[in-house]
C-alpha cells in the first residue's frame, strides 16, 4: 500500500497572498495619484491667483497740494548801485589837484577835485570891469534924468526932452543888470572848479590826473569820477511774460552771487517797466536789496530765486503725475471703488518738478504718483500700502 500523498496548499496561500498585496499596492497607487492631482489642482489656483494678483498694477499716491505751495523759479540778474553819477567838469580848464580815489567812501558834498582855470578867471575880471562901468554909466544918467525932470516943472525944457533922458536911465540900467548876470554867471561858473559829492557814496572809477587838459562837458565826454550809492542795490532781471503777472510789486526773492557761494541775501520786487520786450519775450523787473555790509558789487552777476505766490484756486501735483493722451492733459485719480478715474487738467504754472493745475482736483483725492503706462478709466490698481500688506 502506497503512502498518501500531502495536499498543494502551499501554491493557494501563495496567490492569496499576492493578490491582497496587488491590491493594497493599487490603492496606494490610487493615493498617490490622488494626492498628486489635488496639489496641481491646488497649484494652479495658487498660480491662478498670483497671476491675477501681478495684473493688478501697485501704484503710490498723494494729495494734491493747495495754499502751501512754495515753489519759485530762477533767473539771471544784474546788480546796479542804487544811486550811480559820472561826474564831469563843467568847467575847462587843467586839473589842479584830485582828493579821491577808486574805492573811496565819500559824503555829500564832499570836494572830489579841483580844476585851475585861467581863461575863466580872466572872464571874471573882465565881467567885473564891466558891470562898474555899466554902473558908473547907470548912475550918471540917473543923475541926469532927475535934473532934466526938474528942468521941466519951469518949462526949461521939453516933455521930449526929459523922456529921452529917463529913456536912456532905463537902457543904462539894463546894461547894468546885462553886467551883473554875466558877472553872477562866471561866479557860479567859478564855483563849479570845485568838483564835489552829490551824496554819500563810493568812487567806482577815476579817469583824469593832475595836469590833465579838462574841456567842460556836457554828458558826452569823458567823465572823471563815477560815484555809486551801494547801501543798496537794484537787481535788474527779465522775467517771461507768462509769469510777470505772478510777480507783482512786494514779491520777496533770494539772490546769491557766485563771490560768496551758499550766502543768499533778501531782496523785493520793487517796480516793473510794465512793457514786454519784442527781441526777448521778457519785462524788465528791478529788485532792491540791502548792502550795508558792502559784500555786492554793482554791475556784477547775481542769480535770482523768486517765491512765486500761492494760488488757492490752484492744486499742485508732481509733474511725473500728468497724462497725455488722445482727450488731452489728465490726472489719474482712485475713486472710492479702488477703480481708476481720469480727471482732465490744464497746467496753470510749471513749477520744475512741481505742476499747478486747474481742474476737477480736490483736496482728499488719491493722485497717482507714477501712473503706468496704460492706464485707463476703470482700471484697478492697489495702492503700495496695500501691495504690501497683501504680500505679507
Amino acid at each position: 500500500m502506497q503512502p498518501e500523498q500531502p495536499k498543494a496548499t502551499t501554491p493557494l496561500l501563495s496567490k492569496r497572498k499576492l493578490r491582497t498585496a496587488g491590491l493594497v499596492g493599487a490603492g496606494c497607487a490610487a493615493l498617490v495619484v490622488a494626492a498628486g492631482l489635488v496639489s496641481r489642482a491646488n497649484g494652479n489656483s495658487e498660480l491662478r491667483a498670483w497671476t491675477n494678483a501681478q495684473i493688478v498694477s501697485t501704484v503710490s499716491v498723494v494729495s494734491p497740494g493747495r495754499a502751501d505751495n512754495a515753489a519759485g523759479f530762477e533767473l539771471p540778474g544784474r546788480l546796479e548801485a542804487y544811486s550811480r553819477a559820472p561826474i564831469y567838469a563843467r568847467v575847462s580848464g587843467y586839473l589842479k589837484t584830485w582828493n579821491v580815489d577808486i574805492g573811496m567812501q565819500v559824503k555829500a558834498g564832499q570836494q572830489l577835485a579841483e580844476i585851475e582855470t585861467p581863461d575863466l578867471d580872466q572872464q571874471l575880471l573882465q565881467a567885473r570891469a564891466d558891470l562898474a562901468t555899466a554902473q558908473a554909466n547907470a548912475n550918471l544918467a540917473a543923475s541926469t534924468a532927475k535934473r532934466w525932470q526938474a528942468l521941466l516943472g519951469s518949462d526949461s525944457v521939453s516933455k521930449q526932452e526929459v523922456d529921452e533922458k529917463n529913456g536912456d536911465l532905463a537902457a543904462k540900467q539894463a546894461v547894468m543888470a546885462a553886467a551883473k548876470a554875466n558877472l553872477d554867471r562866471n561866479l557860479a561858473l567859478k564855483a563849479f572848479t570845485r568838483i564835489v559829492s552829490p551824496f554819500n557814496g563810493i568812487v567806482t572809477a577815476r579817469n583824469t590826473d593832475v595836469g590833465a587838459l579838462i574841456a567842460a562837458g556836457n554828458g558826452m565826454g569823458q567823465e572823471l569820477f563815477v560815484l555809486s550809492d551801494v547801501h543798496k542795490l537794484r537787481v535788474y532781471v527779465s522775467v517771461p511774460q507768462n509769469y510777470v503777472s505772478s510777480v507783482p510789486p512786494g514779491t520777496k526773492g533770494l539772490i546769491s552771487v557766485p563771490e560768496h557761494p551758499g550766502k543768499t541775501y533778501p531782496a523785493v520786487v520793487e517796480a516793473s517797466s510794465r512793457a514786454v520786450s519784442a527781441a526777448t519775450g521778457t519785462t524788465l523787473m528791478q529788485l532792491v536789496v540791502d548792502n550795508a555790509a558792502g559784500e555786492l558789487m554793482p554791475g556784477g552777476y547775481a542769480n535770482v530765486k523768486l517765491a512765486l505766490p500761492p494760488s488757492a484756486a490752484a492744486a499742485s501735483v508732481p509733474a511725473s503725475a500728468l497724462i497725455f493722451n488722445a482727450q488731452g492733459l489728465a490726472v489719474a485719480v482712485i475713486g472710492a471703488d479702488g477703480k481708476v478715474v481720469l480727471k482732465p487738467v490744464t497746467v496753470k504754472r510749471d513749477l520744475g518738478q512741481v505742476i499747478e493745475v486747474d481742474g476737477g482736483l480736490a483736496a482728499g483725492d488719491r493722485v497717482i504718483e507714477n501712473p503706468p503706462d496704460g492706464v485707463a478709466a476703470g482700471a484697478t490698481v492697489r495702492i503700495a500700502e496695500e501691495g504690501k500688506n497683501a504680500k505679507r
